[in-house]
């Protein structure tokens, strides 16, 4: 009798400790996740000395016509690297994460790629708000941050210097509001109007507007923000139109700058309009219809490759960068999804010379990886530039029937 129970009870204690295993082992396989929606993806498999990099974007939300096609692209190229052998023999696993345009989901994704993926460099924060509250947390642990915002004050600090550990790929807010008034200034169009979005991106290009519309001889006649979830612009478009100016800046991303335009074109204001390098996206036309023809912006060469000269060492990069977007994806590339790309060839030239080191990543970033001729333009990144492209790499670019046309 004894010895049945103690039979029975070896039993029991088997079967017990096989079903915390397998309930352990559930919870080792979940990828879901609070911060946005994840997932975990290598090619061929990933080991157990697999590379890991993170991308966090906006691939839902307000800013989805930017960060789904800046998670198209990395996904896209992690697949292409690991098919031709991965970086030194090893596979990339790409561990992404959907912040839903939420600066709290990005802090959640941020800092769950960074303490429970371990990722070796995260790629990403595809609105500059976004960006801006991830950056603390790259700084903290000391890890590889390739931003793919736009605001100057992303990678440069409140005394004016690099921040260590961030880097930035998209040019400066600055650069394209300085591309813009000297249009202005080439084209005697003096007196604007200037409004943007009211977020960080918004008031990051009023602050560089202000600074520097007086060396080019440009002056506001009317200065205000829409907000992000605008449907009608026409009162403040009002004011605008009986301050009577030569032309009207629109600084915003696509969703809200396409109202604000669409009701511009509704109230027949006859002025010039210009926008910022946000809206650089054809779902920026898909959305904004009619209204986009004669929008008038910096950008980058993407959307003009076509045009460019055959000596431009971009060309070629450009085309086969789109051509491969296309193909896979049944619709053309976008200067966004460019960002992410660039962001990836840095990522994987440092990672080529030095292994998955966080600080010998980002010395080689900063110190070795020297000129680059990217999708974005030709950066040479330094200690005290962490951006590294120069107002040449910006096209100014005209909406024609719908197509993008070089203006310059």
């Amino acid at each position: 009798m004894k010895k049945t129970l103690l039979s029975l009870f070896l039993l029991m204690s088997a079967l017990f400790m096989v079903a915390c295993a397998s309930s352990s082992d559930s919870g080792k396989n979940d990828s879901s996740s609070s911060a946005g929606s994840s997932s975990s993806e290598s090619g061929t498999g990933a080991s157990a000395d697999s590379i890991k990099i993170a991308g966090i974007f906006s691939a839902s939300g307000g800013a989805a016509a930017l960060g789904e096609s800046e998670m198209q692209t990395l996904k896209m190229l992690v697949e292409q690297k690991n098919a031709e052998g991965g970086i030194n023999g090893q596979q990339i696993e790409l561990v992404t994460y959907d912040d839903k345009s939420d600066q709290n989901e990005a802090i959640l994704a941020m800092k769950k790629a960074l303490t429970q993926d371990k990722v070796s460099i995260v790629i990403g924060g595809t609105i500059s708000g976004n960006s801006l509250a991830m950056l603390p947390l790259a700084e903290q642990h000391q890890v590889p941050y390739i931003s793919v915002a736009a605001s100057k004050q992303i990678y440069v600090d409140e005394n004016g210097q690099a921040r260590k550990w961030v880097f930035k790929m998209p040019q400066d807010d600055q650069q394209a509001v300085e591309r813009i008034l000297q249009y202005l200034k080439e084209n005697n169009l003096t007196k604007v109007a200037w409004l943007n979005v009211a977020n960080s991106y918004g008031t990051g290009g009023h602050d560089e507007f202000v600074k520097h519309a007086p060396k080019y001889g440009v002056e506001s006649v009317i200065e205000d923000e829409f907000e992000t979830t605008v449907t009608d612009a026409k009162p403040l478009l009002t004011r605008v139109k009986k301050a009577n100016p030569d032309a009207i800046i629109v600084w915003g991303t696509v969703q809200e700058s396409a109202v604000v335009i669409k009701n511009i074109r509704e109230l027949a204001l006859d002025t010039p309009v210009l926008a910022s390098h946000g809206i650089a996206t054809n779902q920026f036309i898909e959305v904004a219809g009619d209204a986009a023809n004669d929008v008038i912006l910096p950008t980058g060469k993407l959307l003009v490759a076509n045009s460019l000269e055959d000596s431009n060492p971009q060309k070629e990069l450009l085309l086969a960068y789109n051509e491969s977007y296309t193909s896979k994806y049944n619709k053309s590339a976008s200067t966004f999804g460019a960002y992410a790309a660039d962001a990836f060839t840095i990522a994987t030239k440092a990672i080529e010379a030095k292994g998955t080191d966080s600080v010998a990543l980002r010395d080689f970033i900063e110190q070795e990886l020297g000129e680059f001729v990217g999708l974005t333009g030709t950066f040479n990144i330094n200690v005290e530039n962490h951006m590294g492209l120069s107002p040449d790499s910006f096209a100014m670019v005209r909406i024609v029937d719908g197509k993008w046309t070089l203006e310059d």
